[in-house]
């Protein structure tokens, strides 16, 4: 039985909402008639997947009462290999030569031209093989443009590294690979009021799942999610994500199904048979077949936190009724124009009682705007929220923080900081005047290994509370671990992703809690247990 045939609209149809069949298979007729182009299917009918014609039938034939579509985004999010390429294309040219739109202008957007040439190519290659269309397009491959002749509409390619931010009056947009794009800006002047003068936009976002989790992909990822879980209510809004859950087996076939619904069809069940033996034999590999194969949102090449336990620990932490308690401190400076962190962990007064965490966070003044556009990172955000503090100049003020620091010793019984032995000597010299204890700390497998490993432990024992603080979880979720033969582990500045610089100033902060807890240096955890080999 034909798709169409035993159609089920979609969930997210609005009570006011209903299903059109013939403009449903209007749409699904009009992409039929398209060939494939490449591969062993060049040249053959394109004939939809069942999940891409239901997208076509959910996003074309739900209509509100006045005729229009309901939905004006689709974000659909689907592993590679499951011809996402050439859907986008097809959903590109009925919105150009299907739509009945005058003038219309449809764009393809992506991170630079030539990842957003992918599926204007296919595109071209579609229109010259369908002689109706031939005829009537003309196309103009030096521009990467598409003109169509009987409504005078065009199709154009635009790239995040160059583009107008004037003039649009968007009938469709298609963005190829959403994840990669480097900023929000390409995404906002395309997606903001530009399509307001016409009756029904449509932007069309399809993407593989990313890396970046401060990036637009993952917010719009989120609100998807948000969407399909029932937290949210968008009606404009279609959703569509193919994954494996978090906890799922990766190396489990029936996940790959799940998964890949065009397994089988547009890639063999072999080749992520093939892909997964690698991954494997190289842990290496495995994040990237988890993102690429899987649709997982992954940091680094090789993980370490997993961010779901992480997050399960963030149990309130009240700073005022921690006032007068034992803590220390652990304070990693980086660079005078970077981001500077100081971490207090309050070490348990009780045996049901967590360590507690207090971060603090730095960037210089000046300079925040500009680490925005070029982290794409919510620096600003984070400032505005109080979860980052500015200092005076366009370089980190270490007086300021040095009065902070000073100020917290005021409330907090401030055994010792814990710092980076390579770091700023003065200041260390300025702390200890001001009567703190201030220990050197090597940054070799030696001395951050014991408290990494048992970082990890009490979050897998949920024995910390962090507050869920926004900033320090970005600096755990960057974490990239590098391992000596004997099995010791730390964490890597020069191989994570991103900023880790709390996470740094709170392994250091944790290593003096365990070794010297509520009393003098006279036990730790490691003298009662011996160091933790995981």
């Amino acid at each position: 039985m034909r798709e169409k045939d035993r159609y089920v609209p979609t969930r997210f149809m609005a009570e006011t909402s209903h299903y059109d069949k013939d403009k449903a298979d209007y749409a699904v007729n009009f992409i039929q008639l398209l060939s494939h182009t490449k591969g062993t299917w060049a040249g053959k009918k394109f004939e939809l997947i069942p999940w891409q014609e239901q997208i076509i039938r959910d996003v074309f034939g739900v209509v509100k009462e006045n005729g229009y579509r309901q939905f004006n985004t689709a974000y659909i999010e689907i592993p590679k290999k499951q011809g996402k390429s050439e859907l986008a294309a097809a959903v590109a040219l009925f919105l150009l030569c299907g739509d009945g739109e005058q003038r219309a202008e449809i764009y393809g957007c992506a991170a630079d031209r030539a990842q957003a040439s992918i599926v204007f190519e296919v595109a071209a290659d579609m229109v010259r093989m369908c002689p109706a269309l031939n005829r009537r397009c003309k196309i103009l491959a030096s521009q990467k443009r598409i003109h169509y002749l009987p409504t005078n509409s065009f199709y154009q390619v635009l790239s995040a590294e160059a583009y107008s931010k004037h003039g649009f009056n968007i009938h469709g947009v298609v963005f190829d690979e959403l994840h990669t794009q480097p900023n929000r800006k390409l995404f906002d002047v395309m997606t903001k009021g530009s399509g307001d003068a016409r009756m029904q936009p449509l932007y069309f976002l399809i993407t593989t799942a990313g890396t970046d989790t401060n990036s637009i992909c993952y917010e719009t990822h989120e609100k998807a999610l948000d969407i399909m879980n029932g937290r949210k209510h968008d009606e404009t809004f279609y959703p569509v994500i193919y994954g494996a859950d978090i906890n799922d087996d990766w190396t489990d076939p029936e996940v790959w199904k799940k998964a890949n619904p065009s397994l089988g069809i547009t890639v063999g069940i072999d080749k992520v048979e093939a892909a997964c033996e690698s991954a494997k034999q190289n842990p290496g590999e495995e994040n990237s077949f988890r993102q690429l194969r899987l649709n997982q949102w992954v940091k680094q090449v090789v993980r370490w936190m997993p961010m779901e336990k992480w997050d399960a620990c963030a149990f309130p932490v009240n700073s005022e009724a921690l006032e007068g308690r034992v803590c220390y401190g652990g304070l990693d400076l980086s660079s005078t124009t970077d981001l500077t962190a100081f971490v207090l962990v309050f070490p348990p007064g009780s045996e049901d009682e967590p360590y507690y965490v207090l971060p603090y966070f730095w960037v210089p003044e000046e300079t925040l705007e500009l680490r925005v556009k070029r982290d794409h990172v919510p620096y600003d955000i984070w400032e505005r929220q109080g979860f980052i503090k500015t200092t005076e100049g366009n370089v980190v003020h270490y007086g300021f923080i040095e009065q902070f620091i000073a100020e917290l010793g005021e409330k907090y019984n401030i055994r010792e900081i814990a710092f980076d032995r390579w770091g700023a000597v003065q200041m260390v010299q300025n702390l200890e005047g001001m009567g703190f204890t201030v220990v050197p700390m090597g940054q070799g497998f030696v001395s951050m290994s014991p408290p990494t490993k048992e970082l990890m432990k009490l979050t897998l024992e949920k024995k910390i509370a962090h507050g869920g603080h926004p900033v320090l979880r970005w600096n755990m979720d960057n974490i990239c671990i590098r391992t000596d033969p004997a099995g010791n582990i730390k964490a890597d500045k020069a191989k994570s992703t991103e900023k880790i610089d709390g996470a740094i100033a709170l392994i250091m902060a944790l290593d003096r809690a365990l070794r010297c807890g509520q009393g003098e240096v006279t036990e730790s955890v490691y003298d009662e247990r011996g160091i933790l080999f995981i």
